[in-house]
C-alpha cells in the first residue's frame, strides 16, 4: 500500500505512451490485477521550444508523437477495457496553449489543440458504451515543465523582450510578466489547483459530462475567444 493512501492497493507500471503495444500490455495488466478498468486519465506530456524558422523533424515529431499520438494511444489501449467495465471515464490532459498560439511553441501548441479534437471525437465514439470523454485544460503550472529558462525567455520574448541570460534575472522577470499577464496575478497555477477538476470529472457527478474541457488557469482563460 502507498503511504498516501493507507488502506489501499495499488501497481506502478512504466511504460512509453509511445509504444501503442506496451501500453496495451500495461492495460491487460491491470485488467487481470483488478479484474476491470474504470478511469483513464491520460496525462504525460513533454514541451521544447524552437521557432519554426529553425525547427528540425525531430523538434515537431518528439511533442506530436508523446502528447497527441501517445494520448491517442492511451484512449486506444484502455478504452476497452473500459467498454468491457460497462462505461467509465476518460480524462485528457490538454493546455490552454492548446486553445491560443504560442510563440516558439507551435509543436506543443498543435498536439494540445489536436487532444481537444481527439477528446471531443471520443466522447461521440464512446457515450454509446456509458464512456465520457473530458478534457482538463491547465495553465501554466508550477512543475519542471514550467520552472526552465527555455519558458523563461519564451515568457520574456513573448512580451516584447529579449532575455538577459542569467537564470534567476530571467526567472524573476518572466515571473514579473506573467503575473501582470493574469487576471489572477499568478504566474502560474500549482497542481493542488488542477486536481479538483480532474476528481469531478472522474466522479458520478460527472455522468451527464462528456465531450468538453474545465480549465484552470489563473484566469488566462479570458484571453480565449474560442
Amino acid at each position: 500500500c502507498s503511504p498516501a493512501c493507507p488502506g489501499r492497493r495499488w501497481m506502478a507500471l512504466t511504460a512509453d505512451q509511445r509504444d501503442l503495444g506496451a501500453l496495451r500490455a500495461a492495460a491487460d495488466a491491470v485488467e487481470r490485477e483488478w479484474g476491470g478498468i474504470d478511469i483513464l486519465f491520460a496525462n504525460a506530456g513533454i514541451q521544447a521550444f524552437k521557432p519554426l524558422l529553425e525547427m528540425e523533424d525531430p523538434d515537431w515529431h518528439d511533442q506530436i508523437d508523446v502528447n497527441l499520438t501517445g494520448t491517442a494511444n492511451a484512449l486506444r489501449a484502455f478504452a476497452p477495457a473500459i467498454v468491457r467495465r460497462g462505461g467509465g471515464r476518460i480524462i485528457a490532459t490538454s493546455s490552454t496553449q492548446g486553445q491560443h498560439g504560442t510563440k516558439f511553441g507551435a509543436a506543443y501548441s498543435a498536439s494540445k489543440w489536436g487532444i481537444l479534437g481527439l477528446v471531443k471525437s471520443a466522447a461521440l465514439e464512446l457515450g454509446p458504451h456509458g464512456v465520457t470523454v473530458n478534457a482538463v485544460i491547465p495553465g501554466l503550472v508550477d512543475t519542471a515543465l514550467t520552472r526552465h529558462e527555455d519558458r523563461y525567455a519564451q515568457a520574456i520574448s513573448d512580451g516584447g523582450r529579449e532575455p538577459s541570460g542569467d537564470p534567476q534575472r530571467d526567472e524573476e522577470t518572466a515571473m514579473a510578466m506573467l503575473k501582470a499577464k493574469t487576471p489572477l496575478g499568478v504566474p502560474w497555477v500549482e497542481p493542488a489547483d488542477v486536481v479538483p477538476l480532474v476528481v469531478f470529472l472522474a466522479s458520478d457527478a460527472a455522468r451527464m459530462v462528456s465531450g468538453t474541457s474545465f480549465a484552470a488557469t489563473g484566469g488566462d482563460s479570458a484571453h480565449v475567444t474560442a
